[in-house]
This record gives structure tokens, sequence and C-alpha cells, in this order.
């Protein structure tokens, strides 16, 4: 019996304009309204997951936020907190001083810092509703704030660039590339199953009482993780190859789509 609905945000429960569709808005509300846990796992941060339940109407949902390494029951109680070791922290942002005209984004639990608002941060704040606040990064750590997630936006080709010179440098961390200009970094234990299993054991639940929807590389541990695993029809081959289930893509509704054809709302 299923107990717990997993999807993740970007790609998959939204539009690419970063809306979500009607149908997507009501499989949520009957997900719950059948008292079954739904539940986002993303790379954004809780403050730009909020959003997304403020608009259709809910109160909060549990979220597992930056991959797996920071998780929220629905009574925002924080369940997993997984960091950036002081030393790499330390290291990886030293490193970058090397490369010009990149936006450094510091995450730390529901805080998001910045050392300059740029017109990247401010596009970052349209499209999340999260807000950035000014600070030093060199301040923070040296007040033991250290970050869930370093996210850089830079051009594509520099973002090539420092992904494969920072993934060297720092075996600890995983350095990823989300998109062509964005770099995202973090504990190299992180992953989407990571907060996923958390979650599942805080709720008393077992894998085979969850559905995973993803649509991207960076859903692969959860797709393998969850037997009942969906993608949507806008992911890439590869990552369609990996899942039990193809539904709709996020432009037509697929979560609902699946739902509905499997008898859960």
């Amino acid at each position: 019996m299923i107990k717990i609905i997993l999807s993740d945000i970007d790609g998959t429960f939204l539009k690419d304009d970063k809306n979500f569709t009607d149908l997507h808005a009501k499989a949520l509300k009957a997900v719950v309204a059948k008292g079954l846990k739904f539940v986002f796992v993303s790379a954004r941060m809780p403050e730009a997951i909020y959003p997304i339940t403020d608009a259709i109407g809910m109160a909060h949902t549990p979220v597992i936020s930056y991959g797996g390494g920071f998780v929220l029951t629905e009574d925002e109680e924080i369940i997993f907190d997984k960091k950036i070791a002081a030393s790499d922290a330390q290291g990886v942002l030293a490193a970058m001083s090397r490369w010009n005209d990149i936006t450094i984004n510091f995450y730390t639990g529901r805080r998001w810092f910045v050392e300059a608002i740029d017109k990247r941060v401010q596009f970052e704040m349209d499209i999340t509703g999260a807000t950035a606040e000014v600070a030093n990064f060199n301040k923070l750590l040296s007040e033991n704030i250290f970050p869930n997630k370093i996210m850089v936006i830079c051009e594509p080709p520099t973002c090539e660039e420092m992904e494969r010179e920072l993934g060297k440098k720092f075996p600890a961390l995983n350095v990823v590339r989300s998109a062509p200009y964005l770099l995202e970094i973090m504990d190299k234990s992180v992953s989407k199953a990571t907060g996923i299993k958390v979650l599942l054991k805080h709720y008393g639940f077992t894998v085979d009482e969850a559905i995973a929807f993803g649509d991207n590389y960076n859903d692969i541990e959860m797709l393998k993780l969850i037997p009942q695993s969906v993608v949507m029809a806008n992911a890439p081959d590869a990552v369609k190859k990996l899942a039990a289930n193809i539904t709709d893509s996020n432009e037509d509704s697929g979560i609902h789509t699946y739902l509905v054809k499997q008898g859960i709302i």
C-alpha cells in the first residue's frame, strides 16, 4: 500500500516556465486529502520550496532540500542536516578566487547568503521566491556557520572548468553542474536517496510504500532506491532506462496522469 509520494520539483512538478499545472496542484491536494505524505525532493532550499505549497493554498509538506542534505517534516522540524566540513568549505571558497565573473551562493539551513545582490542573484530570487542575504563568507565560516550547499552561477565554459578542477581538488565533495551555468557543491555522502532514507525511517515507511517521480540525472539515486520509480516523458533517455515507469511530461501533468492510472487519487 502506497503511503508516501516523492517528487522532484524542476522539470517534474513544475513546468519549464517554473509554474505548476492545475492538475499537478489538484494531485498534491488529493494525495494529502487521502492522508498520504507528499514530499518535494529538490536541490532547492526550503524557502524556495514552500512558495509552491503556499501558491496552491496548502499547509507546508515535508521537504528534502539540498539534494538530500537537509530534511524537514511537515511541522518544519529538522531531522537531518548535513553540512560541508569546515576545511572543505574554507578550501573550496578560497580556490574559487582564481575565477572571474562568478556568483557564489552560500546556503545553510533555511538561509541563503551572497556577497552582493547582482543580476544573477536577483534572477534566482525572482524564480524561487526565496530572499538572499548579503554577508561575508569568511565571517560566516569564522562564526562556525557552514554551508549545506554552495552554488556557483557563471558562464558555461567557466562552469565546466570549475567542475573539473574543483572535483579533482576536493574528493570529499560532490561537484556537479545542474545546468550549463550552475555548479552545485555538497558533501559527497549526500544524495536524494540519503534524505529519503532518513524521512522514510522517521515515518516508519518502507521503500515499497513509496512512489518517486523525477526527470534528470540528479534523480538517479532516488529512482534506484524506490522500486516504484517514475520518470517524466521529458527526461533524458539515459534516465528513462533506469526507472520502472514512464509518465507524461512535466508540461502535461505527468504526476497526475500516473497517480490516477494507479488509482492513488
